[in-house]
């Protein structure tokens, strides 16, 4: 028994919260009512994982879609699309996932994690069926932005309700899965698009199809249960018991019942920190409190670095863009970078736990510079007029096979590492403004996916194809110098003690004794149960 004192004797109000929540007493306490984390858990956590992940899918799918309708639309709403008009139909779904993304951070608290994800279900089957019964360019915009809001709800809440209903030691994985399905659904889109292209009107049965996957998840959602913090939130805590011992099927009865007060002390920060404030003044939280400023630079720096290097370019208008440098088949070949997406994604899902986030960051985003600035170099070979059509006569040769390896490249160095990672920066923030960090941190992706989804065939145009991908290899280059100075590595700790270590700096110094700290406990642990057999 813990000679330390009950809950109820440390139990903090709003005058002492920092003070309490940075005592080591209290951390020292917490980690002992944590011991729950450290049991085999079961298939449970895994299931649930997997149903909440099909809003990843779609998710990838209404997003990656677009590449092939914009090939194949050709003067379905009325006339031959521009440029121009292809980047708002486009864009439009970045802008309505910045919304969405608010929206779902805003009510998320309120209402649960699970009636959040309910809502995109809603919005992606409104979205596909306005979109498969377009015939202006109007009716195509409205559904895009439609389909923008689910995109935004379900980027939002989807990574967070899985990182909540997570065991720490696996929660990078399970918020890998939901990265896989984004991928996976990029990748489904690309399929799809490829068996409707010679199909007249198949492009409606491409976006027609996003709804399907939107009603499955709505019907499995049923079984799933509610976060445990949230339901400990809204003072469930039996309910919230019944989800932790499905989650944690080894745990004893008294671990169940300290992870229950473990959960509650933090919730009971959060509320604490919010009470009787408005959600403005929690988003104010978000830069006047340090340590949630530094969370907040963190978290939102890598997803804009991870959106503005230019990696949606290549899922929204791979197609054209191959098309550009002479491919006969420009679906089949961005096919080619959706699979490799996929794939790569799978390398980080095995890796993240085990390597680290931080580790993966410094192995990977380098070389997506170099691949860029290799494209780059291959483009001044193509001889591309400015109204981004090949001279007359050109076939593929080395430099339009040499811009495929570099994005190969490029695609597998982001998938493995910042295009995946970056969504598991929502476990930086503390409860108390955990939903609205991850808000945040998700209006910064899509605010990002605005400017490249709008501005890239125009960037084409004007800077050419080598300073378009020389921009996106700067940016690169630059946001590798960001992540060495301000990333911490917070692999297997629970979301309840990352919040420590931005307490005096961006942590990464911190993060790694706490690295180490963890590591020489486990060895110990593992030499004494050595030394018991």
């Amino acid at each position: 028994m813990s000679s330390e004192p009950s809950l109820h004797d440390v139990k903090p109000d709003s005058q002492h919260l920092e003070e309490t929540r940075s005592t080591e007493l209290s951390s020292e306490f917490l980690q002992e009512l944590d011991s729950i984390e450290q049991t085999k858990t079961g298939i449970y956590s895994w299931l649930v994982t997997v149903t909440a992940a099909l809003g990843g899918l779609l998710f990838g799918y209404d997003t990656g879609i677009i590449a092939a309708v914009l090939v194949y639309i050709g003067s379905d709403l009325g006339h031959t699309l521009s440029s121009s008009e292809k980047e708002l139909i486009t864009s439009i779904t970045s802008g309505g996932a910045f919304f969405g993304a608010i929206f779902a951070g805003m009510t998320a608290d309120q209402y649960g994690r699970k009636g959040a994800i309910y809502i995109g279900c809603v919005l992606f089957t409104i979205g596909a069926i306005i979109q498969a019964a377009s015939f202006t360019l109007a009716q195509m915009t409205v559904g895009r932005l439609v389909i923008g809001f689910g995109v935004g709800s379900a980027a939002a809440i989807v990574p967070l309700y899985i990182a909540e209903v997570s065991p720490s030691k696996y929660r990078g994985r399970m918020i890998g899965l939901d990265n896989m399905s984004i991928t996976g659904g990029q990748l489904v889109s690309y399929g799809i698009g490829a068996a409707f292209a010679y199909v007249k009107g198949g492009w409606r049965y491409m976006v027609g199809g996003g709804a399907i996957p939107a009603v499955v998840l709505a019907i499995l959602l049923v079984f799933c249960p509610e976060s445990p913090r949230q339901l400990i939130y809204h003072n469930k805590p039996d309910e919230a018991a019944k989800v932790i011992r499905k989650i944690y099927p080894n745990g004893t009865e008294q671990q169940v019942a300290d992870k229950i007060k473990h959960i509650t002390y933090h919730v009971d920060l959060a509320k604490a920190a919010h009470e009787g404030k408005s959600r403005f003044w929690v988003i104010k939280q978000l830069y006047v409190v340090p340590a949630n400023f530094r969370a907040l630079v963190s978290a939102c720096g890598l997803m804009a670095i991870s959106q503005l290097a230019g990696f949606n370019s290549l899922i929204y208008y791979s197609p054209l863009v191959f098309s550009l440098v002479g491919f006969d088949n420009p679906v089949a070949v961005g096919t080619i970078i959706a699979a490799v997406n996929f794939i790569f994604t799978f390398v980080n899902l095995i890796l993240v736990d085990r390597v680290g986030r931080r580790r993966i960051l410094m192995c990977t985003v380098q070389f997506m510079g170099f691949a860029l600035i290799i494209a780059a170099v291959a483009f001044l070979y193509i001889p591309i007029k400015h109204d981004l059509s090949l001279e007359q006569g050109v076939t593929v040769g080395w430099p339009a096979k040499l811009v495929l390896v570099a994005v190969v490249i490029y695609v597998a160095f982001y998938s493995s590492g910042i295009g995946n990672t970056a969504w598991l920066s929502s476990e930086l923030f503390p409860m108390e403004v955990r939903s609205m960090g991850t808000m945040m941190m998700t209006c910064v992706c899509w605010a990002s996916n605005i400017i490249v989804a709008s501005t890239f065939l125009t960037q084409f145009e004007n800077t050419t194809p080598s300073g378009t991908y020389g921009f996106y290899a700067a940016i690169c280059l630059l946001g590798y110098v960001a992540i060495y100075f301000c990333y911490p590595e917070v692999a297997g700790m629970t979301l309840e003690d990352i919040g420590e270590i931005f307490s005096h700096s961006f942590g990464v110094k911190e993060a790694r004794a706490i690295q180490k700290r963890m590591k020489a406990e486990r060895k110990a642990a593992a030499g004494q149960a050595a030394a018991l057999v």
